[in-house]
């Protein structure tokens, strides 16, 4: 089962989640504790997007990082 961590804010459009979701993958101080993977956009019910992703805890290795 996967968690989610809910990146905050919601979007009016995709571009904005999507400049959104290039500054989870590249911002320093989640991947200092945890390495962001999946992250994705969602569209909530109302319409907006959001960002979200799961995260591997630093420090366990998996097939894309060996």
């Amino acid at each position: 089962m996967d968690e989610w961590v809910y990146f905050a804010g919601l979007y009016e459009s995709k571009f904005e989640a999507y400049c959104a979701v290039m500054w989870v993958e590249a911002d320093d101080r989640i991947r200092r504790t945890a390495r962001p993977t999946n992250v994705e956009i969602y569209r909530t019910r109302k319409g907006k997007y959001g960002v979200r992703f799961s995260r591997q805890e630093a420090g366990v290795p998996t097939a894309t990082s060996v």
